[in-house]
């Protein structure tokens, strides 16, 4: 898609995975009071909002295909985010997940070669196509290295968070992997404030003719 002028009218995203980047990592969200927001979590994905970058989450939840809970469930779960969201003026522009698993419990979860589990790029490429996003200058902000892979095979930039399984996946198996993270974030507001400034650099330098 493009304007009169032949600019890409498609616009950078940021993709977050939820389990450890917005909300606390317990294993398996299985009960409505298990999912709690990370401190400071809403209040970046305001700041984004605020600087009118879409915001989209996509998540692995085999949870589903294991049987550990029902679809009901994580309808519920999304609602509470969104709502906690809210209460701090934040808002998702798209929500996206895989149910899938190859072991799954519940037959119609179950996908041998699924291609919107991460790392794989289903997700990511669907909100791109439904949303008019630019996966080339988006990013992929995530607390596993599965996440920062799926970024990198869709063409986005990958930012690792120290929340949930981030700080052990650096330490352990970051150093083996030929993928790695653009930027190390403490945090979900560390990592929106870099990729604003990011973003922020690269307009200017557009504006100047660079």
């Amino acid at each position: 898609m493009s304007d009169r002028n032949g600019k890409n009218k498609k616009k950078a995203a940021v993709f977050l995975d939820r389990d450890g980047t917005i909300n606390e990592q317990m294993g398996y969200i299985n009960h409505i009071s298990r999912f709690q927001m990370l401190a400071g979590a809403a209040e970046a994905i305001a700041r984004l909002n605020r600087e009118d970058i879409p915001v989209v989450v996509v998540s692995n939840q085999s949870g589903l295909a294991r049987g550990y809970f029902p679809e009901e469930l994580l309808h519920q779960v999304h609602d509470k985010m969104n709502r906690l969201l809210a209460a701090a003026g934040a808002h998702i522009d798209g929500l996206y997940w895989c149910p899938h698993h190859p072991d799954a419990r519940v037959e119609r979860f179950k996908k041998q070669n699924c291609g919107c589990r991460k790392p794989g790029t289903g997700l990511l490429k669907q909100a791109a196509e439904e949303l008019g996003l630019d996966l080339g200058r988006s990013y992929m902000v995530g607390d596993r290295w599965s996440d920062l892979q799926c970024g990198v095979r869709a063409g986005a930039v990958p930012i690792l968070v120290l929340t949930g399984y981030g700080r052990g996946d650096l330490e352990y198996i970051g150093r083996e992997q030929q993928v790695q993270p653009a930027h190390v974030a403490a945090d979900l507001p560390d990592a929106a404030a870099w990729i604003i400034n990011r973003i922020a650099q690269f307009r200017k330098g557009s504006n100047s003719g660079c």
